[in-house]
């Protein structure tokens, strides 16, 4: 397994040097970076709003657990403490879908791929088309087009993906 797209998010202190921690420990393995949205809340509304992000990586030497140990040393960095589900995040980086010669599915105990609920949000589909406009992700009915996926989202879920002036750098 060599790419991967990571959604990148945090809600909690300085929220645009979370994101660039992860484009910046990811480093050359980085293929692209989406604009930076601020969004709202998913799931429990009362808290700030988040920096959202998508990247898109490669690294041959890592497979899906080891993108997954990665994502999970990011957090532990920022300080990110396992706790309420969907509540206030210093910095979450999920795992949305990784690709060999094909999309890599996995159903393990600590890794499911595709991101079983990646389909359902704005906030990860809004950048990851800005970066990748083919973009397709497998859902239940199989392989879709992730801007028909979008599509299919309510107007106001896709409203609350607002671009930022903000911006991520890519190592150089």
């Amino acid at each position: 397994m060599t790419r991967v797209v990571l959604s990148i998010g945090s809600n909690l202190g300085d929220r645009l040097a979370r994101l660039q921690s992860v484009v910046d420990g990811l480093g050359d393995t980085v293929l692209a970076v989406s604009p930076v949205y601020e969004t709202d809340p998913w799931g429990r509304v009362d808290q700030a709003p988040f920096l959202n992000a998508v990247l898109i990586a490669d690294d041959p030497a890592c497979d899906g657990q080891g993108w997954l140990a990665r994502a999970q040393e990011f957090e532990r960095a920022a300080g990110r403490v396992r706790g309420e589900r969907w509540g206030p995040r210093t910095l979450d980086v999920d795992l949305i879908a990784c690709y060999g010669q094909t999309e890599v599915t996995s159903r393990e105990n600590n890794l499911t791929l595709p991101h079983p609920l990646a389909h359902l949000r704005a906030f990860v589909l809004i950048p990851w088309l800005a970066v990748d406009p083919d973009a397709r992700l497998t859902v239940a009915e199989g392989p879709r087009p992730v801007a028909q996926l979008l599509a299919e989202l309510e107007p106001a879920d896709r409203a609350a993906v607002r671009r930022s002036d903000l911006t991520l750098e890519l190592t150089t």
